[in-house]
């Protein structure tokens, strides 16, 4: 039986606000030993940026501490806590989600522990912290604020318990997560991707502007059936984007992706029309719908050669579906493949996700295998590597790979009918 864990277990710390009292945190750490816990909090679903509004630091024998970046956005201590403590590992809880955001402030580790990742290779079954906390040291966390709106200020008393617990125990469940690699001879795994993922954010500079063509991902696109609708997306999704960049608001709460592609869809020529379709979609008081109206009457008036295509040009293979007609060769590979990592992922206990990227497998079986076998493993090793596939996972995946890559005829996955047995469900294609 779990027990909650309700405060620190060393007391809860006053927040870090101004520079002397950051050094005073640097001076406390410094006297500490071994790895450091962190963990930031963003405001997510509320701002624009993804900022950190609060990072919490724990190491044993240093205590913990809770530092609001927001006054010391400038510090030169966040360089001087990166030379202090830069040949100890930062063990971080799912860190491609909060590395950006340390980034963002000057907090850039060399050597990283990531307990959700470990996990996963380590074959947990959940790996949230939540759960980890419960199965690895029969402790259970609150997580009644996991979604709050951190960029509120004053921060709430009950709400930096919440933050301060994750990192009071984070090194705890960092020994565990460790302890079941070692004892299943996966640490070595779970370190080069570790690296890896350091590697991803070497020259990384953080922003919040969106990738190119990010509209195109708009909620509802599958809608869409022509150019001149696309065009009106583009430019709403745009228009959103700016006014929440302006407002420092999360554009979903400015405006709905809904209500954009509706917009494109129905084409309203009034206010009212507008007000009508944006309803509910929206969580300002005071929405601008004269902005949705001129902007959506601006698009409907570019000129065709203006328009974005409509079948966006991609260096990406395309879906699996259009397999089967379009590279059948590949389309048995793949399945063959597919099956075969499957059984493996099984035995080895790591999802298939973590055990390959499953893109990298189908750029492998896209492509026509060396026409001699004896050049299967070099062919395969080769297009893991320029993917970016780590050496124990080419190592793992090498020999099934071989396998599917010589077949030539699909396996079919079938619905089971009743009584069927899981079994029966895969067959060789006649």
């Amino acid at each position: 039986m779990a027990t909650p864990l309700l405060t620190p277990r060393n007391g809860m710390p006053q927040l870090v606000e101004t520079e002397s009292d950051f050094e005073k945190t640097i001076s406390a750490l410094s006297k500490g030993s071994g790895d450091i816990a962190i963990d930031a909090e963003r405001a997510s679903g509320y701002r624009y940026s993804q900022r950190a509004y609060l990072i919490q630091i724990f190491r044993r024998g240093g205590g913990l501490h809770l530092i609001d970046p927001i006054p010391l956005a400038n510090s030169r201590l966040w360089n001087e806590f990166n030379i202090n403590f830069s040949k100890y590992e930062w063990v971080i809880h799912a860190s491609t989600q909060d590395l950006p955001c340390l980034i963002g402030v000057g907090l850039k580790p060399n050597l990283l522990f990531d307990t959700e990742l470990g996990a996963r290779i380590a074959g947990c079954d959940r790996v949230g912290l939540g759960p980890l906390a419960e199965s690895l040291l029969e402790i259970q966390l609150a997580k009644e604020h996991s979604a709050v709106d951190w960029s509120i200020r004053p921060l709430k008393a009950e709400w930096l318990t919440y933050a301060a617990l994750d990192v009071d125990i984070l090194l705890d469940i960092k020994d565990g997560v460790e302890k079941l690699l070692v004892d299943q001879n996966k640490l070595a795994w779970a370190k080069q991707d570790f690296s890896s993922i350091l590697s991803s954010y070497s020259n990384y500079k953080f922003t919040d502007a969106p990738k190119p063509d990010r509209w195109r991902r708009t909620s509802g696109m599958h809608k869409v059936r022509d150019r001149l609708t696309l065009t009106t997306v583009r430019d709403l999704w745009v228009s959103r984007n700016e006014l929440a960049a302006e407002l420092d608001i999360a554009p979903g709460r400015i405006l709905g992706d809904e209500a954009i592609v509706e917009l494109a869809l129905r084409r309203p020529n009034n206010l009212e029309e507008v007000a009508k379709i944006i309803g509910w979609r929206t969580k300002l008081d005071a929405p601008p719908f004269s902005r949705w109206l001129k902007t959506l009457t601006n698009s409907l008036s570019t000129p065709t050669d203006d328009q974005p295509e409509y079948k966006v040009v991609s260096q990406n293979l395309p879906p699996i579906r259009v397999w089967k007609e379009k590279n059948p060769l590949g389309y048995a590979r793949l399945t063959h493949a597919r099956a075969l990592l499957a059984d493996l992922s099984a035995q080895l206990k790591i999802p298939v996700e973590n055990l390959i990227t499953p893109e990298f497998i189908r750029k492998v079986c896209w492509q026509e295998p060396p026409k001699n076998i004896s050049d299967y493993q070099e062919f395969i090793k080769s297009e893991l590597v320029k993917s970016g596939a780590r050496s124990w996972q080419i190592e793992q995946v090498l020999s099934p790979m071989e396998i599917a890559i010589a077949q030539t005829e699909p396996l079919v996955i079938a619905e089971p009918d009743e009584g069927d047995s899981p079994e029966a469900s895969t067959k060789e294609l006649e």
